[in-house]
This record gives C-alpha cells, structure tokens and sequence, in this order.
C-alpha cells in the first residue's frame, strides 16, 4: 500500500493474527521486529489496520447482504468493552458468512441497523425481546435454551408445587420433538411425519391451556404462549436448526480473541470470519485483492469466491 513500511501479505498477516487469532498489538511487535529491519509500533499498526479496514467495508456491506438474502439467519448478541464502555458484539451468521456489528444498543435500534428492511427467511434467535420486533417471514426459538431455563429453575429457584409436573410435560414435549426431526425427519413417511408433528403441537397446546400455581411454571408458560409460534418451525423445515451451535460457534472465537487482543474492528473480524467459514486461506486472498485495489482502484467482489476454495 502507498506509504506503508511493509508488504502487503505482511500487513494482512498481522490483522489476521490480530482479529481472528486473537493476538495482541505488543505480541505481534515481539515476533516480527526480531525478523524485519523495519521496526513495528503499536500506533503505526493500528493505523494500518484502519487503512485495511477502510479498503475492506465493501466486503463487509456484501456479507450483510448475503446474510440478508439468505433463507436461514443465526442471530447473538454478547457484551463487549469499547474505551472501558459497556457495549455490545451483535453477530449474524448464516453457513457461508458473518457478520460483525459493534453498537452501544443492545436493543431495538442495533437491530433496526441491521435489519433495515423485511427479512424474507427465518430468523433463529434465543427469547431476548428485541428480536420480536424484527419483520420476518419466520422465526425460530433456540429450544437449548428453554431446556437450559428448566435446569436453571431446579437447581436455583422455586420447584415446588406444580412445577415438576409442568417441567416434565414440557421437557418431553421439546425433547419429543427434537427427536422426531432428528431421527425420523429422513425416514417417515410425509403422512406420518406430519401426524406426529400434529401430535407434538396438539400436547403442547393441551399443556399451555391450563393454569399453574408455581411462580416459575407460570412465567415459563407464559413464554410458551408467547412465542408459540416460533417453537416448533424447525419440524417442518428441514434446513432450520433448533439449536444455538452455528451462532456459539461465530460468536465465541471473536469474544475470546478479544479477551487477548482488546481489538474493536467488526470489519475485519466478519471479513476473517467469513473466510473461514468458506474455507479461503485469508492472508493470500486478501493480499491478492489489496493489490488488485491499489492497480485499479476497485476492490474485487466476494461473489466470485466458490465454498472451500
């Protein structure tokens, strides 16, 4: 690049050491200045970093529109500490991308941000209430963490009552169903598939018809109702997970890289991230395209990147 001390897979090299392996500013000057005979400083990298950034955000923008064009979107959320603020890592994650995006909200405005028009697929998301307000076609609960819910009561809040009545209801309901599109989704037959998925609702509706006593089986249950409708999508769409486990998977490397190298670039971050998840070596590939960028001024697309190399 135009003014810059060291090569161009050199730079890319340090971002990705930096963004997605987690390694801090000093790490990174105490490998490479006992090799290059041009010394590294932490302000001279970070101000490298931005520059790559910059030449980068139209990668960034098309990855936000593949995750938005795609059928089945992951969303998470976790905390994250800007200059010693709180704020917040707000991921969108689909098999091929995604998508970084640090906001001061962790609410409705950040997902206005995001989703800046109707989304036409399935959104995967856990109960928090911000997403209820995102226009989707569908919507599909993370069901671990209802299971997660059941445990967390047993063990540290009220389980008297009608609560192990209502807990083992429901816990069977869920698990039943998980079962069912786990193990027979392939094997039954569609009529029969679909009676049992009937069979699944059916028991679930008979269990929210009634009333409870216990604290915590009346506020679970009062969730059920809530988002009855986004419990069991998963059942007839085979391509929708009932888990949480692609968006853990995306979310958790940038948080624990974060931990080591306190670094803030979302951009970077998606634009590794997504790399990976296409199975493109990240270094060379966008030191191939920074020098396509500073011969034409025009940065490459990511369309043309096949899965897997």
């Amino acid at each position: 690049m135009p003014q810059c001390v060291i090569g161009n897979r050199l730079a890319t090299m340090t971002a990705w050491l930096h963004y997605e392996l987690g390694n801090s500013i000093s790490r990174i000057i105490d490998i490479f200045n006992v090799h290059l005979p041009v010394k590294l400083t932490p302000g001279g990298l970070t101000q490298l970093w931005h520059r790559l950034a910059e030449i980068f955000t139209p990668w960034h923008d098309e990855i936000r529109e593949k995750c938005l064009a795609s059928g089945v979107l992951h969303g998470d959320e976790s905390g994250w500490r800007v200059n010693g603020q709180t704020q917040w890592l707000w991921c969108f994650t689909t098999q091929n991308e995604t998508y970084y995006m640090i906001d001061r909200s962790r609410g409705q405005p950040a997902l206005q941000e995001f989703f800046r028009e109707f989304y036409d697929g399935t959104l995967l998301s856990d109960f928090w209430g911000p997403y209820d307000h995102v226009a989707c076609a569908a919507t599909q609960k993370y069901l671990v963490h209802l299971l997660r819910e059941f445990r967390r009561v047993e063990k540290y809040k009220d389980a008297s009552s009608d609560w192990p009545a209502f807990r083992k209801r429901a816990k069977r309901i869920v698990q039943d169903a998980i079962r069912l599109w786990r193990d027979h989704r392939e094997t039954l037959a569609d009529d029969v598939y679909a009676r049992r998925c009937a069979l699944i609702e059916k028991r679930l509706d008979a269990l929210l018809s009634e009333t409870f006593t216990n604290a915590e089986a009346v506020r679970i249950a009062k969730r059920l109702r809530k988002y009855r409708d986004a419990l069991f999508t998963f059942l007839y769409h085979p391509d929708v997970p009932f888990d949480n486990n692609h968006a853990e998977r995306s979310i958790r490397p940038a948080v624990l890289a974060r931990r080591t190298s306190h670094g803030n670039q979302s951009i970077l971050m998606s634009v590794f991230r997504t790399l990976r998840l296409r199975g493109l070596p990240p270094t060379a590939t966008l030191c191939a395209d920074l020098r396509e960028f500073i011969l034409t001024e025009k940065l490459p697309t990511m369309e043309r990147f096949t899965l897997n190399g």
